[in-house]
């Protein structure tokens, strides 16, 4: 009995969506699969790592039976992708193994009951529910998703902020180098919840969500977060910690003030990244009069100096910083100026956007 007999991209765009999550190599064998569920035309995927659940559903599904198996996502993606794009596919279950099959290309794969798939429970009740648009929630992402701490013992690092708060989200990433904050406006009008998502989810989400203005359902509960958008629902854990009092890192008094191009920064800051040490990646940065320098120099006494012109007309300074945490933010930012504020060269300096509230970046400086 056929269990599905459908058009390529009808398997492969939501295989695509959930399969994200899935480990390789993992010591559970079946968390390397994805469940398939077949009622009737509809056929749903479900992915998970035990942290993060993705669930995704297609229609119009032909195949004369309903059923579900479990079968090594990599795989079936690998073999659906390398299939030409107008390929009629149908799978069928037989003794334990999935047959492909699509004009006379054959695969067997080796599949594990559907009853073992492991489920997460995903939490009922009074959650905090909103919606915003794919667009807004993804580009608040990407104004702090790069402050991230990756492998952090501090595990509360590695993760994003998510608060709201009346009718505000605000998101905010540190790795004890440097914050990025960033917020929204929100129709629904809730009590103050803060919440840790771990980085693994926000990466997927960014790979998720689609630049446009359809909608996307957030709800918070106490140890998970909803995501639900198009047809895909992912479900993820929080981490369970305390996030730094972030207001306390942003500078209130600054009084130095620089204003340049974005894309003439960050161009010069790129050219003078070339000669930085790898390591360190050290770039000095010396303000005057309407001018900024940029000076890296690396273990080989090699040597890049960028100049250009800027608006400052505050304290003759010259500081360190860490030039890959400058470019994270210019890279990110689609501002056609910034804002660079400083106090002096063993402070905290802070990136804004000009004429906007709803962005900060705070940086520490380096010794070079």
């Amino acid at each position: 009995m056929v269990l599905i007999k459908t058009p390529r991209d009808t398997l492969l765009a939501p295989l695509q969506s959930v399969s994200g999550i899935v480990e390789r190599r993992h010591t559970l064998p079946i968390l390397s699969n994805v469940l398939l569920e077949k009622k009737g035309d509809n056929l749903t995927f479900l992915a998970t790592d035990i942290e993060i659940q993705i669930t995704t559903s297609s229609g119009g599904a032909g195949g004369d039976s309903d059923g579900a198996v479990t079968v090594g996502a990599r795989k079936l993606q690998d073999i659906l992708r390398s299939l030409p794009d107008s390929a009629e596919v149908s799978l069928t279950l037989d003794d334990k193994r999935l047959q492909v099959r699509a004009g006379k290309s054959r695969f067997s794969l080796q599949t594990l009951p559907a009853d073992d798939f492991p489920r997460m429970v995903v939490a009922e009740g009074d959650g905090k529910h909103f919606q915003l648009t794919q667009k807004s929630f993804r580009q608040l992402l990407a104004k702090t998703q790069y402050a991230m701490a990756a492998q952090d013992v501090r595990y509360y690092l590695n993760g994003l902020l998510l608060l709201v708060e009346g009718k505000e989200l605000r998101a905010v990433a540190t790795d004890g180098h440097r914050l990025a904050y960033a917020s929204v406006g929100i129709e629904a009008e809730l009590p103050r919840q803060e919440i840790i998502v771990p980085r693994k989810t926000v990466l997927e989400l960014n790979r998720l969500l689609a630049d446009n203005d359809e909608p996307l359902n957030i709800t918070l509960t106490a140890n998970q977060v909803r995501f639900a958008f198009g047809s895909i629902v992912l479900v993820s854990k929080l981490i369970d910690g305390k996030f730094p009092d972030y207001e306390r890192v942003v500078p209130a008094t600054l009084k130095n003030h620089m204003v340049a191009g974005r894309q003439l920064l960050m161009q010069a800051m790129q050219r003078a990244a070339i000669l930085t040490n790898e390591k360190f990646r050290g770039v000095r940065v010396v303000l005057g009069d309407n001018s900024l320098k940029l000076i890296a120099a690396n273990a080989e006494q090699e040597e890049a100096q960028e100049e250009i012109e800027v608006q400052y007309t505050g304290d003759p300074l010259d500081i360190g910083f860490n030039v890959g945490y400058l470019l994270d933010v210019l890279n990110n930012l689609h501002s056609d100026e910034v804002q660079w504020s400083f106090n002096d060269a063993n402070s905290s300096a802070l990136i804004t956007v000009p004429g906007d509230d709803c962005f900060k970046y705070v940086v520490m400086p380096m010794r070079i």
